[in-house]
């Protein structure tokens, strides 16, 4: 496991000065890297949004597929905008829909290969028991599709071959990092206190698809206030006290953390591959 780390920490330490991050639908990543994104774009890292679905079947309001598409796409932009995220593009599958088809891959080849950036944000391709509603379909197919355009698709020179000869050659992407995983999974821990305030807002402007914003906006920050206590407890030096509430102390400054599994696809190790 590794100790926390901030996001401009994290992009100094790995050399990343470019980060595509992928969702399934207008929102995930939001709920999933919003304060670490904002994080890294304030450290100069250039972020750029691929949405893979329109969003279409999303909201609580009566709206059409059309209307509600148009809308999900103005409140992805607007809190893409919020968070210093260069671009958001849309590779308009359908909502509920998903499928890590090879139709679906080359966009995301070619999306990776336009780009070519040093760490990928993807959602995890495995289904988190625990807590369910990070497993949407979309959400697994999402990352299935992603992961298999990491590697080998990205890399191979003789997949999607109608890429290269449209000049989008193949080359080695060094890391991925997965939200929406089962929590064993994580292996990496970032202090985003500071930028928790910059998820909120970038959530706020998801407005169809939040019924009660108070409730969950208390839902986002005690959850990753959460995460920072399991995290330090899990990681605090051996011999180390835990701390006890004590009358007439002060309580200590909330913290919070987003966490990922930060897989190397390609390092100094690696020995297999084009």
């Amino acid at each position: 496991m590794m100790p926390l780390t901030t996001p401009a920490e994290l992009a100094a330490e790995h050399g990343w000065t470019t980060v595509l991050a992928f969702g399934a639908h207008p929102d995930d990543l939001d709920f999933g890297a919003a304060a670490t994104v904002a994080g890294l774009t304030r450290a100069g890292v250039e972020v750029t949004y691929v949405v893979m679905t329109d969003g279409d079947a999303g909201g609580f309001e009566a709206e059409n597929q059309h209307t509600m598409t148009e809308r999900r796409h103005r409140e992805q932009r607007e809190a893409a905008a919020h968070l210093g995220v260069r671009d958001v593009e849309y590779l308009g599958e359908r909502d509920g829909y998903l499928e890590p088809s090879h139709a679906v891959q080359a966009k995301v080849v070619e999306a990776m290969r336009r780009h070519r950036p040093d760490a990928v944000f993807t959602m995890s391709p495995e289904r988190d028991w625990s807590r369910l509603q990070r497993s949407h379909p979309d959400h697994l197919a999402a990352g299935e599709a992603v992961v298999r355009a990491s590697y080998p698709a990205v890399e191979n020179p003789f997949a999607y071959p109608e890429l290269a000869a449209g000049g989008l050659g193949a080359f080695h992407l060094k890391w991925l990092v997965v939200y929406c995983h089962p929590a064993e999974r994580s292996n990496l821990a970032v202090d985003v206190t500071g930028f928790e305030q910059d998820k909120l807002a970038a959530l706020r402007f998801h407005a169809s698809q939040h019924p009660d914003v108070q409730r969950m906006e208390t839902f986002v920050l005690d959850g990753m206030e959460q995460l920072h206590r399991d995290w330090t407890s899990a990681h605090r030096p051996e011999g180390t006290p835990d701390t006890v509430d004590a009358p007439n102390v002060p309580a200590a400054p909330r913290r919070f953390v987003e966490t990922f599994q930060l897989v190397s696809v390609n390092d100094a190790s690696t020995i297999s591959g084009f």
